[in-house]
């Protein structure tokens, strides 16, 4: 097998702007491993002073990319650049030493969590006072100084994931890559940890590349969300697009829309088109043609329920367009949440917190109005 790591080109391919903004730059990378390709990305980079979140199910690729990223994974073939400069073997190491690398499993060394955080610095050279002011001020910086002198070993799992972002901040990289690094903290620890790790990636405005299979930790630390499937970039974009625009079936499924139902859309007009999804006519803002088979796509936040009886209040006042009446087959609770599935026909997934579904008196069997705006829904064009 021909392997070609590295381009040795005096300049990496792009143009000019993403030249000066991109840290990180991959083109054409392929990994293979056992004859199976798990990996092949076109293009992808991560530019200065953003958080690029990578998601995807498990097993899709997304750390196989930050290792090859991180020059720690020897590609089948592809280009790398760094800051605009061809990463070769010979410029690995020295490049690799302006990145900060977290991993989900700390791996703190069996020492005091002073020396965990020198270590780098003692590599390069850095001791004495210096090294002792840096540790300090990283330490402090991610609420840990008073456990400087404690054991490793005596550590939570919280407290030692804040000292490894601690050892690989203290080193000052240009980029930091994270490889699910809330994925080993307790929960008690997780939401403060998440919290403080956002207030430093603001405040250095440090470029970031964070791997991730949590969506609500993708959308609140990234700046852009690329979706990885099957070893595949499907998607990327500022996370609310994302999520409210997925590019394809598989997608939508992973990024939580739980209503994708297939349609006909039969015409559009000023960029509102009309869907035959069964037996109903729904509405939705669309630059698809028409005549084509659609997906339509549509998250449970976005539908709004009202009960129907004897008693029914009156419609509210919305600009919802879309109004399905229907039967509830389904109540369940999902966090803070409450997923209720509605039988209109078609089913759809509606997202109501707990206090409203106790108000409105919500169980299987009861009749509800379904509301939604064509803003709301999402339509991905099938072949056919």
């Amino acid at each position: 097998m021909s392997v070609r790591l590295f381009s040795r080109r005096t300049a990496f391919p792009v143009d000019s702007g993403e030249r000066t903004s991109a840290l990180l730059q991959v083109r054409g990378l392929v990994v293979e491993r056992g004859g199976r390709r798990v990996l092949d990305i076109g293009q992808f980079s991560v530019r200065r002073a953003e958080t690029v979140a990578v998601v995807g199910p498990n097993g899709a690729g997304k750390s196989t990319l930050l290792l090859a990223m991180a020059f720690l994974l020897r590609p089948t073939r592809g280009e790398l650049a760094f800051d605009g400069t061809p990463v070769t073997p010979r410029r690995s190491l020295a490049l690799r030493r302006r990145i900060g690398l977290v991993l989900a499993d700390p791996l703190l060394l069996d020492t005091t969590v002073r020396k965990n955080v020198a270590s780098g610095l003692r590599f390069r050279g850095v001791r004495g006072r210096q090294a002792g002011l840096r540790v300090d001020e990283w330490l402090d910086r991610l609420g840990i100084l008073a456990l400087r002198d404690r054991h490793a070993r005596e550590l939570s799992s919280g407290e030692a994931q804040r000292v490894s972002l601690a050892r690989a901040l203290v080193l000052d990289p240009e980029v930091l890559l994270l490889d699910e690094p809330f994925a080993s903290v307790d929960v008690a620890a997780r939401a403060q940890l998440v919290d403080d790790t956002e207030r430093l990636l603001r405040e250095t405005e440090r470029a970031c590349l964070l791997v991730t299979h949590d969506l609500d930790e993708a959308g609140r630390l990234g700046s852009r969300m690329a979706v990885v499937v099957n070893g595949r970039l499907r998607q990327e974009g500022a996370p609310q697009e994302v999520l409210a625009k997925p590019v394809d079936p598989e997608v939508a499924a992973f990024v939580g829309v739980e209503t994708r139902l297939p349609g006909r859309l039969l015409s559009v007009r000023d960029g509102l088109g009309t869907v035959m999804v069964q037996e109903h006519r729904v509405e939705a803002v669309t630059s698809l043609s028409p005549d084509r088979n659609v997906l339509c796509c549509l998250r449970p936040e976005d539908v709004t329920l009202r009960p129907l009886g004897r008693l029914s209040p009156p419609s509210p006042l919305t600009s919802a367009r879309n109004r399905l009446e229907g039967r509830i087959v389904n109540v369940a609770s999902k966090g803070p949440l409450v997923h209720v599935t509605v039988d209109c026909g078609a089913l759809l997934v509606a997202a109501v917190t707990k206090t409203s579904t106790l108000e409105m008196g919500l169980r299987p069997g009861d009749r509800v109005e379904a509301s939604f705006k064509a803003t709301a829904l999402h339509l991905i064009g099938l072949p056919g």
